[in-house]
């Protein structure tokens, strides 16, 4: 009589299966290759707030630009508005300009220092 093969019950995940397939490398090895990837670099602290144009400021000599000044909404403090430049571009790289009334998200982040 012949025997037949039982089918093993433990199946590798296809996950498994393709970082079994990767060469082998230490922890710190790995750690080092994950941060030269551009995609995980750290960008510090950061946060951000709903605000609204209130005010667009025009300039006082033809060389400047207008300003539009930014209230921060639910701030605490007396000085919760600031003013910015207005003239920004979108995601095509056109100038845009800030309406009264148009409501922006503002953020605020910090650039991590090199020790």
């Amino acid at each position: 009589m012949k025997k037949q093969k039982k089918e093993s019950g433990y199946v590798i995940p296809t996950s498994l299966r393709a970082e079994m397939a990767l060469p082998r490398m230490s922890k710190s090895a790995k750690t080092a290759e994950l941060k030269l990837d551009p995609a995980r670099i750290r960008h510090g602290p950061r946060t951000s707030m709903p605000g609204t144009v209130n005010k667009l400021i025009p300039s006082a000599r033809p060389n400047q630009r207008e300003k539009a000044q930014i209230a921060i909404d639910g701030a605490d403090h007396e000085d919760r508005d600031f003013r910015i430049e207005n003239s920004l571009a979108d995601e095509h790289g056109d100038e845009v300009k800030l309406k009264k009334g148009a409501h922006v998200e503002v953020t605020v982040k910090s650039e991590e220092s090199e020790p």
